[in-house]
């Protein structure tokens, strides 16, 4: 099917009309940027979901009855429009992002769509168009009138009316929250937390006046002579006014913070009848501790605000910063999936629905922009663990590439299979004592449950032995998902949520080295069944319990859920050496 590129159905574009009561007194959203600008962790929180936000990725489906949504087929109408939608991938990569922080701020932001034969812009086709993402700052409603600043130009948006729009019109397509008690209007989390970030300005205020204070910081040294103030050369022998003396020296201290008045205590010299010893005074207030405390808890109470896990802004747990970060399922859920949400939902309702209906498209209320997170849900150092567990032979060679980025299509062909193990053949035949770059994998890649066991293990593993050992997989897991709710994988804020999934399942959501297993004792005391177990089924006690063991730890650091089908190879060694 020819590809279609979307021309005079623009007259169906439309955003709601902006005629009407509008969407109400929304000053509040310059206070909103102006904390962006000023208050770091506005900015940090707002960057953070942003660069999020940044890694979904749109796609066109189509929703069925039972409320599922399938992608659409690549030749589909929906799928080319969607494709269009800014430019492509990397346009939709940078729409999203500039979403993610408007919709944190604000709540609110506008989608400006123009043919580009008539803007050129450098960044989209001749043929296609110029989408550009502004803030509400930059789009203006006047009188039923909407006017956007693109490029420090004003440009005149049609009202938004499908009978009389013009079809080579520029588009708005505005995009925000809703407030649950005025829908019309945005809403935001940083719209909640305006007169506590308000506070934490005057705390930072205060913090920085604490810290910029020559006579807070360094006090007076009292010293028992004749009563003398300094003075300055200027005065000769006179004695300075102490006010005077004060202020000099603050002001000091304050052009200069390096000099010695801001490091030094004033010295004053009274009469030895009036103080006995050297004193220091100092002039500290109660309030200089407070301050800090006071503005830790207003960056707490605004972490507790967002839609994001706290720990994510306060670096309290395995997301704490730019780079390297360990998604959880939660920030994605609470913080990405739904904004991702809504602005698939506008482009649903504006933009992709309208030109399916104009063209005449079967079934057009169903087809739908919708998105995919699955790139985010990738935890860090998953890479080398993957490596590992294949080793091991407890995931496939596809979970492995999935797992170091890599699909389907690198993999190795049939002759090229067979040609790396001729290769392997022919060096073993050469030196039988060098090492094997390929060796057997303990357990079969196939994902279907094998047909037959191990050699090895064929004569000493029965349905009884495997029920055995298969419980006491499950339940060292049960346990080791038990006290793992209690450790710093699972910030408290999480430990709630973490109640509702099964604790031999919970390693699998939680990140987990291989070494905290240990520090955090998460097999102690699984295996106390193990020596009745192997004395039932005549195995050496220590091989079982070692090799159950082993499994468990590699699942649990691998953050791969236990399946039946491989216990056979976890007992395929012990088995071996049956007494």
């Amino acid at each position: 099917m020819p590809r279609k590129e979307i021309s005079a159905a623009a007259s169906r574009y439309t955003s709601r009309k902006i005629r009407g009561k509008g969407a109400g007194d929304q000053s509040w959203q310059q206070r909103a940027y102006d904390m962006y600008h000023q208050v770091p962790e506005v900015r940090f929180a707002a960057s953070w979901i942003s660069n999020a936000m940044s890694g979904v990725r749109l796609f066109a489906g189509r929703r069925d009855d039972d409320g599922s949504i399938a992608p659409a087929p690549p030749d589909h109408r929906a799928a080319q429009i969607v494709d269009q939608i800014a430019g492509g991938a990397d346009g939709q990569a940078k729409m999203l992002g500039a979403f993610g922080k408007h919709l944190t701020i604000t709540g609110e932001g506008w989608i400006i769509v123009r043919p580009n034969d008539q803007v050129l812009s450098p960044y989209a086709p001749e043929d296609g168009h110029d989408w550009r993402v502004l803030s509400v700052r930059e789009v203006k409603q006047q009188s039923g009138k909407l006017t956007a600043e693109i490029d420090g130009e004003e440009v005149a948006i049609p009202e938004g009316d499908p009978e009389g729009m013009d079809p080579e019109g520029p588009v708005a397509l505005r995009v925000w929250e809703p407030d649950p008690e005025r829908a019309i209007e945005a809403d935001s989390p940083v719209r909640s937390s305006l007169e506590l970030l308000e506070e934490l300005l005057l705390l930072n205020a205060a913090v920085k006046a604490i810290a910029r204070s020559r006579i807070t910081g360094r006090g007076i040294i009292l010293v028992p002579k004749g009563t003398r103030f300094p003075s300055s050369t200027a005065q000769g022998n006179a004695e300075d006014d102490l006010i005077e003396i004060f202020m000099t020296i603050a002001e000091t201290a304050i052009r200069d913070p390096e000099s010695a008045a801001a490091t030094v205590p004033i010295i004053l010299e009274l009469p030895a009848d009036t103080i006995s010893d050297f004193k220091h005074l100092t002039f500290e207030s109660q309030f200089d501790e407070l301050a800090l405390k006071l503005r830790d808890e207003a960056v707490r109470r605004f972490a507790t605000g967002l839609e994001i896990p706290a720990e994510i802004l306060l670096g309290l747990g395995d997301v704490n910063h730019w780079g390297a970060w360990a998604l959880t399922s939660e920030a994605i859920r609470l913080g990405i999936e739904p904004k991702a949400r809504t602005v698939a939902h506008d482009l649903t309702q504006q933009w992709l629905r309208p030109i399916l209906e104009a063209e005449g498209v079967e079934d057009w209320h169903r087809w739908l922009v919708w998105y995919d997170t699955s790139p985010l849900r990738v935890r860090t150092n998953r890479s080398e663990t993957a490596l590992q567990a294949f080793d091991r032979g407890v995931i496939s060679a596809e979970a492995l590439r999935r797992e170091t980025g890599f699909d389907d299509s690198d993999a190795p062909t049939a002759k090229e299979t067979q040609d790396r193990d001729d290769q392997n053949d022919d060096g073993q035949d050469q030196d039988d004592n060098a090492p094997n770059p390929n060796p057997d994998l303990p357990v079969d890649e196939s994902e279907a449950p094998p047909d037959t066991l191990p050699a090895a293990a064929s004569a000493g593993v029965g349905p009884g032995l495997l029920a055995a050992a298969d419980g006491l997989i499950w339940c060292a897991l049960t346990a080791a998902g038990e006290k793992l709710r209690r450790t710093p994988a699972c910030p408290r804020s999480e430990r709630a949520k973490a109640r509702d999934v099964e604790s031999a399942r919970l390693h699998t959501l939680l990140p987990v080295q291989a070494e905290q297993v240990e520090q955090w004792r998460l097999l102690d005391g699984a295996w106390h069944r193990a020596p009745e177990i192997a004395g039932r089924y005549g195995l050496d006690p220590e091989c079982l319990t070692a090799s159950l063991d082993g499994y468990a730890r590699e699942l649990i650091a691998a953050g791969v859920e236990h399946e039946y089908r491989l216990v056979p190879s976890v007992l395929t060694g012990c088995v071996g050496d049956e007494r």
